[in-house]
């Protein structure tokens, strides 16, 4: 069995069919449980998203929002989705728009839990799925098997998807060779990245929004030009994605598999990356963060990937592989050229001379950031496993080896084969998955109980902030001095509140009818 062989049975091994549907069914049972709060709370993701400060141990909500979307929007928003749809047909953008939905919800809960149990490790706050699973199910062997696959796939599997995307748009419109391209990025990651926590937050908090917003306005720009497709466009999305497409039938449930498994490769959601970058913000409340992320899916998913998803239909510029011949083709629109370039193409076909060179630019900017946000959760990982000895070498030179690791692995990811990268990443995104989903529902109940005890508090007009044991929750005490130290005000608010409350009820808990008599 050769290496491309090997890398594609162990993906095809963490993206089962019981994977999948495991990530569907998650993202219903939480999105259920909390009555939708991606749809009823939308007003309060965006409210919240400036409302947080930075702290000397924590980054503002925007930087913890910035460092998360950064790593959501990568190259699965743009070789993501054209992999999907050469694989899956059109039908595979709806069941990335599905999953996005309904991973709000699970974003939601693994963000909120990582704030919960989050510590404060050499000074700075850390959290995700280690801490949680350490403070919630109470077992640091599952914290620390996780934190070790977390430093083996964003410190060595992922980067290199990234830098290999950005390699293949420049040898495709800037005409720099792969090894050129690869040193030129390296040597860029290495800078942020040898700087730290904070200055990777920064650059994340500067760049995230311009290239975001830069690449939406392209896409509106295309779909301006073929308005009159969009009807088309819409219909071919949604009859393929429920097999009433005869032309795309035979990759029918491949559009299920490639639109969930390319999903959340995008948005991260439930993967337990985005939490890590949640539990280093400062915010009085877990809730205010976990609404926060739920918002990075719904960028990433609802607005970037369906904006390449739109330039690539729009304009006709891409093919689809046929499941039933090797190598051969069910629908060709673009003789020879790889599923790589089809965003390329179709901003070239609108904007000749220049939607090669931009595309191939935002790349640049999406994958690096992505790849600083690797950097981010290696470093947050080692933090978990030394945390118990800051000052002592294993953190220190943890630390280092794991940024060393990234930077290596962002080189030789530029220069080696495309399928093989995909699918040795793809597959750590499938193993961090399966393990931190199967977590969040185990710890399920503490994650709603955030998102309760902050509707009662907005429902008093109060400023939420987050006492544990109004949630039941133990093992966070780190909050009572986060809360005496930057949220005093909210606090004695609060209880306020409660006090009026309690001198308005009888001995039996039943509200007094206060009458005046004139």
């Amino acid at each position: 069995m050769n290496l491309l062989s090997m890398s594609a049975a162990v993906d095809d091994f963490f993206w089962s069919q019981v994977m999948v549907y495991g990530c569907l069914l998650a993202g219903v049972y939480f999105s259920l449980r909390m009555r939708f709060p991606q749809i009823r709370l939308i007003r309060d993701m965006v409210g919240q998203l400036f409302s947080g400060k930075s702290s000397a141990s924590g980054v503002s909500s925007f930087q913890g929002f910035a460092m998360a979307l950064g790593g959501r929007v990568g190259t699965g928003n743009i070789t993501g989705v054209a992999s999907a749809i050469f694989f899956g047909g059109p039908g595979a953008v709806f069941w990335m728009w599905a999953i996005a939905f309904l991973g709000a919800g699970s974003a939601y809960i693994e963000s909120a839990l990582s704030q919960v149990w989050k510590e404060r490790v050499n000074g700075e706050y850390r959290g995700g799925p280690a801490y949680y699973m350490e403070k919630g199910l109470k077992s640091r062997p599952l914290g620390i098997a996780f934190a070790v696959l977390t430093v083996f796939g964003c410190g060595l599997a992922l980067p290199g998807i990234q830098s290999n995307a950005f390699g293949q748009a420049a040898a495709h419109s800037l005409s720099l060779s792969p090894l050129i391209s690869g040193i030129l990025y390296t040597v860029a990651v290495a800078y942020v990245v040898l700087g730290g926590g904070r200055r990777i937050a920064k650059t994340a908090e500067m760049v995230v929004p311009f290239m975001a917003i830069a690449y939406i306005l392209l896409a509106t720009i295309i779909l301006f030009v073929h308005a009159d497709r969009i009807g088309e466009i819409l219909a071919l999305i949604f009859s393929c994605a429920f097999n009433a497409n005869a032309a795309y039938g035979a990759v029918f449930g491949l559009a299920i598999q490639w639109g969930v498994k390319r999903g959340i490769f995008s948005n991260e959601a439930g993967q337990g990356t985005g939490a890590q970058a949640s539990g280093a913000a400062e915010v009085s409340h877990p809730a205010k963060q976990g609404l926060v992320q739920a918002f990075s899916v719904y960028v990433d998913t609802l607005f970037v990937c369906t904006a390449t998803a739109v330039m690539i239909l729009s304009t006709n510029a891409f093919n689809v592989a046929d499941p039933a011949k090797q190598g051969g083709l069910l629908m060709q629109f673009l003789p020879g050229i790889e599923k790589s370039n089809f965003t390329q193409e179709a901003v070239e076909s609108v904007l000749p001379g220049f939607g090669g060179i931009f595309v191939a630019i935002a790349l640049f900017f999406f994958t690096f950031t992505t790849v600083l946000a690797y950097a981010f959760y290696s470093d947050s990982s080692i933090a978990y496993l030394f945390k118990r000895n800051t000052t002592g070498a294993g953190y220190r030179y943890g630390i280092l080896l794991t940024r060393i690791a990234v930077i290596f692995a962002t080189f030789v990811g530029a220069i080696s084969s495309v399928d093989v990268v995909w699918n040795f990443g793809s597959a750590a995104v499938g193993a961090m998955a399966w393990f931190n989903i199967v977590v969040i529902v185990l710890l399920a109940k503490p994650g709603i109980a955030t998102l309760r005890d902050y509707e009662q508090q907005r429902k008093l007009g109060l400023d939420p902030v987050f006492v544990p044991s109004r949630c039941g929750i133990e093992g966070a005490e780190l909050w009572d001095s986060i809360v005496q130290e930057h949220y005093a005000k909210e606090l004695a608010a609060l209880e306020a509140s409660e006090s009026v409350r309690d001198e308005d009820e009888d001995p039996d808990g039943m509200k007094r009818a206060a009458v005046e008599v004139a």
